[in-house]
């Protein structure tokens, strides 16, 4: 990780973007946890019309989950569900070390070289399935994620 993209994952580390969960029942919830560290976020989304209108985020983290929680929730907000797939796949892609379309990921190809710390690949993978299970839950009669 070079000087450029630490400085990114302790910006969003130390000040997370909608970091903090909403008491509204409009918003789709899914909780993760990592069964091998303390790892434990919550992704809250609001969907309307197709499109992902507000998400937020809450739980106890590492560096690398709580800034990967903030960088998706930052990258994925005002996307269509169709984008936000698109995008999921491409972070899939990424982090398994498999081609993928950085310019698509905006800062979330910070993590780039995470798929070299298989320990870490949980890290920054658990907002992800967070929001995968929602955008899966959300369109059940469309391909899933």
């Amino acid at each position: 990780m070079n000087e450029n993209q630490r400085e990114i994952l302790l910006k969003h580390y130390q000040n997370p973007y909608h970091k903090g969960l909403i008491n509204d029942e409009t918003y789709e919830q899914a909780d993760m946890n990592n069964e091998s560290c303390i790892d434990e976020v919550t992704v809250q989304a609001k969907i309307e019309n197709n499109q992902i209108k507000d998400l937020h985020f809450d739980g106890e983290a590492c560096a690398i989950c709580t800034s990967s929680a903030s960088i998706m929730v930052k990258t994925l907000e005002n996307k269509t569900i169709e984008q936000a797939k698109e995008i999921y796949k491409n972070f899939e892609n990424m982090v398994n070390g498999e081609p993928f379309d950085k310019e698509i990921l905006e800062e979330t190809s910070i993590y780039q070289e995470i798929g070299k710390q298989p320990s870490r690949k949980k890290c920054v993978s658990l907002p992800w399935w967070a929001i995968q299970k929602i955008l899966n839950q959300k369109d059940t009669n469309k391909e899933k994620i």
